[in-house]
């Protein structure tokens, strides 16, 4: 008896011993019996992205980029700059309600209002090509959208899918949708061999990035005060078309050819030296080439022409909010930018470079986190200090490199504004953002503009940057939402701070200007208090300082520097106490040198 029992325990045993095929294959079979047990059988597979036709690099020469979603500015730098690099390049309309139906019609329900806006454009745009008497089947060969793509907690992430389900939808399957991935940040490289990602695209961005943000900034600080009705679009018009035309145009930089006769055998025979000292030629003919800063002087000369009466009291509200309600121009944020201008405003726009500077800024700050981190849960022996001193090499080298990337961005960004008078506000420092955002949001919290929102409404507070806070969002945007009820917090804190939150969408635009005009009551009360009591403290009145103004050209520019006044907001009350302080020194006469003019001669 205690022989049949050894006997059937080890046939037991030998029967579990399953080799390593076996295994895959009874966990099969389990699987599909507690399927069919509880009767999911037709279970659908998840959502691969779907394998898309490449733009090749034969292709360049007849397919068409299209482009569009930001400002005309950035729009028309950007396709400049890929028109300079032999590409074919058109840029979308800006978007309008009927886009916005568009993208509803053939779009997913539940979607925010700037894919209905960008997709419903891009469908309405390959329309009208239909319409002129192009096939579907070459309007699909001949064209691909080029557009910014990411991940996270945001319906952001879904957007390249969105497009693809849209177009699909309109007629247009097939279309090729080019994916700038916003995750892999400056590196951003796309993988489709038709769109090469050269030195001169990569520093012609950079150059349309930064004017871009400049002229934007620049245009809602002299239009409001601009003495001729509408010399401020029509100046920066010309300056736009003469930086697109540089960009377009400028030969690119091959050291073959500028190099003198006698050292172009030793460059040919030495592949790697030459193809390593022209790209930095290269990065250093987009930086500082004759004919780019030619053309920002000549803009800056151009833009200066126009006159502006700064003793005007205007309130400044500062735009925050969701990164394309708060930047685009049109229907998607109400025209709101034009409508704060009608009523009275000088609008305080914020630029593409802040979220860039973000992004560098917080993997920064997520590289000294994981650091601690893993010092914490893998803590090496003493002994082991090669170990030691390469693990802190390699974080020291990365933190060295989000520094350097740090300073460079914020050096270029700078420098094409004071090229272009120096009127452009500076990047403000993240850090700072982050330190006054911490007791109410979170650096490391994700979404939208994470702690961007909260940092920047506090800090414009505080330091007495505006007299408004206006935050644009779409409708039902989830991180700016979870911001919003953050600054509950923030205003009770605050109690002098005036901040309003907007949601945008296809609808709903008169109820929207609104409440702005309710809020905007307030801030032009703070702003026409604030310019009074600036008059008041100078003793004298108001008409005797536009009379000094009105006698002295030079304080009608508009790139003239006035210096800014701790504890005031308002540009007409900086103004007028500026003005005081001329008008005392000297019995009046003022030096030439308190004018800031950019110096052509300065990189």
């Amino acid at each position: 008896m205690p022989e049949t029992i050894d006997h059937a325990a080890n046939a037991q045993v030998k029967d579990s011993m399953l080799t390593t095929d076996e295994i895959p294959l009874r966990i099969d079979a389990e699987r599909a019996r507690l399927r069919a047990a509880s009767d999911l059988v037709n279970i659908q597979q998840h959502f691969k992205r779907p394998v898309e036709r490449p733009f090749t690099a034969a292709e360049r020469g007849k397919v068409t980029i299209l482009i569009g979603g930001m400002t005309w500015k950035h729009d028309n730098m950007f396709r400049a700059v890929f028109e300079g690099c032999g590409y074919k390049c058109e840029t979308l309309p800006v978007p309008d309600v009927p886009a916005f139906q568009a993208g509803k019609e053939f779009g997913n329900n539940g979607q925010c209002n700037p894919t209905y806006f960008t997709v419903g454009c891009l469908v309405q745009y390959l329309q009208e090509l239909e319409k002129r008497g192009i096939p579907r089947h070459e309007i699909v060969d001949n064209f691909v959208f080029f557009t910014a793509g990411s991940c996270g907690p945001c319906r952001f992430g879904m957007y390249e899918a969105e497009y693809r389900f849209a177009l699909e939808n309109a007629g247009f399957s097939g279309f090729r949708v080019l994916l700038f991935q916003q995750d892999d940040g400056i590196k951003a490289a796309s993988g489709e061999a038709g769109l090469r990602f050269t030195v001169d695209f990569g520093m012609g961005m950079l150059n349309a990035m930064n004017i871009g943000d400049t002229l934007n900034d620049i245009v809602y600080q002299i239009r409001p005060f601009e003495v001729k009705r509408g010399e401020t679009d029509r100046a920066f018009e010309e300056a736009g078309n003469t930086l697109t035309r540089v960009l377009r145009e400028r030969p690119p930089f091959e050291i073959m050819e500028r190099a003198p006769y006698w050292a172009k055998g030793y460059l040919k025979s030495h592949d790697k030296f030459t193809r390593f000292w022209n790209s930095w030629g290269k990065v250093y003919e987009n930086l500082y080439g004759k004919p780019y800063l030619d053309a920002l002087e000549a803009c800056r000369a151009r833009i200066d022409e126009v006159e502006v009466d700064r003793t005007k009291v205007k309130p400044v509200v500062k735009i925050t909010g969701e990164f394309w309600a708060s930047i685009t121009e049109g229907d998607g944020n109400f025209n709101m930018f034009r409508f704060l201008e009608r009523e009275g405003a000088q609008v305080l726009v914020e630029p593409v470079a802040t979220w860039v500077a973000y992004l560098l800024c917080q993997a920064k700050a997520r590289t000294t986190n994981n650091k601690q981190v893993r010092e914490h849960h893998e803590r090496l022996p003493w002994y082991a200090y090669k170990r030691r001193i390469q693990r802190e090499l390699g974080y020291e080298g990365k933190i060295l490199g989000f520094t350097v990337g740090e300073v460079l961005w914020a050096h270029f960004y700078h420098r094409v504004g004071e090229k272009l008078g120096g009127l452009a506000h500076k990047l403000v420092d993240q850090r700072e953002l982050a330190r006054l955002a911490e007791p109410f949001y979170h650096r490391f919290a994700r979404g939208g503009e994470g702690h961007l929102e909260v940092g920047k409404n506090v800090y414009y507070t505080v330091h007495h940057k505006c007299h408004m806070v206006l935050a644009l969002k779409p409708f039902g945007c989830m991180p700016s939402s979870q911001s919003d009820g953050v600054q509950s917090a923030v205003i009770n804190k605050f109690k002098d701070m005036i901040f309003l939150p907007i949601e945008t969408s296809g609808e709903g635009e008169v109820n929207a200007h609104s409440r702005v005009q309710m809020a905007l009551g307030e801030a032009k009360a703070k702003a026409k208090g604030e310019f009074e009591t600036a008059v008041q403290s100078t003793g004298k009145s108001l008409d005797d300082i536009r009379a000094f103004v009105a006698d002295h050209r030079e304080l009608r520019r508009p790139f003239y520097h006035v210096p800014h006044r701790k504890g005031i907001a308002g540009t007409g009350a900086q103004f007028v106490l500026h003005i005081n302080d001329l008008m005392n020194s000297r019995a009046g006469k003022w030096k030439r040198s308190t004018v800031r003019v950019a110096d052509p001669k300065v990189a």
